[in-house]
């Protein structure tokens, strides 16, 4: 959207019934999903300051994958300072690219550091859980070591809210210290936390877990947590995989909703399959010069 399609939009967006606004909005964002040549960044930007709670919502949902740090400011104001607790929440959430790209030193340290303090406030206040757990959960993909800490002690929790953030952080992390309680957690009997520990799985590339992920392919029951084994299945990879896939892919009917997605996860496979072989192909020249350099220098 061009600056003067926004304009136009924006001068009657206030007389637009707030149900269209949602629909509107919900539909961006689905077109947003399946066209990687649009892009409502602007719109969105300009409606986060919307008076209407859902609206600034929906807006946050629709800059997901905006990696400007000029977002970052109104994101962190939203968290400290925003009355409704669900813009809390995606504040939290929205947050989590900026620790992500500050983790891969693609955004300024300070800014990194600065969405990491808030992260780590928000996680320790007296807000709401939804809030606390959302910042917990945007904070796995940093290697600041409180966050250890943060991740192990929610994980402990007797709330099943906690230990399921907590595999989210874990996930996250790409840290195999967790590989012990992801592995544990794949038979929990909470659906919240049995979901969570098999999308870990798949994010750590959790290869002792792909046996118990292929029992579990005939055995649960959960829909969505069938969808994440799935999934966790093709960025895991090895033995027997595609195999298991391609027999659920054929077992389908014609109709069936899940057609797409398993060709979806069969092509993720694949790139995972690739990505094995170019690490079996991977060797270090030093290290394969290393001994006739050594040779060398005891002839000398």
């Amino acid at each position: 959207m061009g600056p003067q399609e926004i304009k136009t939009v924006l001068e009657v967006w206030p007389r637009v019934k707030p149900g269209k606004k949602l629909t509107l909005l919900e539909e961006l964002d689905t077109l947003a999903e399946v066209d990687t040549l649009v892009s409502f960044d602007e719109f969105a930007r300009a409606l986060l300051s919307d008076p209407e709670p859902d609206v600034r919502t929906r807006a946050i949902r629709l800059l997901d994958e905006c990696e400007d740090t000029k977002l970052v400011p109104p994101y962190l104001d939203m968290l400290k300072n925003d009355p409704n607790t669900d813009i809390r929440v995606e504040a939290a959430n929205a947050l989590s690219l900026f620790v992500d790209l500050g983790e891969l030193e693609e955004i300024p340290e300070q800014v990194y550091h600065e969405v990491e303090d808030a992260l780590l406030a928000a996680a320790a206040s007296e807000d709401e859980s939804r809030v606390r757990r959302t910042a917990l959960e945007s904070l796995g993909y940093s290697s600041r070591s409180e966050v250890t800490t943060l991740i192990d002690s929610a994980f402990h929790r007797s709330d099943p809210a906690w230990q399921a953030s907590a595999l989210v952080a874990m996930g996250r992390s790409a840290d195999n210290r967790w590989d012990e309680e992801v592995t544990h957690s794949l038979v929990h009997e909470n659906d919240d936390i049995r979901k969570a520990a098999v999308q870990a799985a798949g994010q750590l590339s959790l290869q002792s877990a792909r046996p118990l992920l292929l029992q579990m392919l005939g055995e649960e029951e959960d829909a969505d947590v069938l969808s994440a084994i799935i999934w966790s299945l093709s960025q895991i990879g090895g033995e027997d995989v595609r195999t298991y896939l391609e027999s659920l892919l054929d077992a389908l009917e014609e109709e069936d909703d899940q057609i797409a997605f398993l060709e979806e996860a069969l092509d993720n496979l694949a790139f995972t399959e690739d990505l094995d072989r170019f690490d079996l192909l991977a060797f270090d020249p030093d290290d394969e010069l290393s001994p006739l350099e050594e040779k060398d220098d005891e002839e000398e």
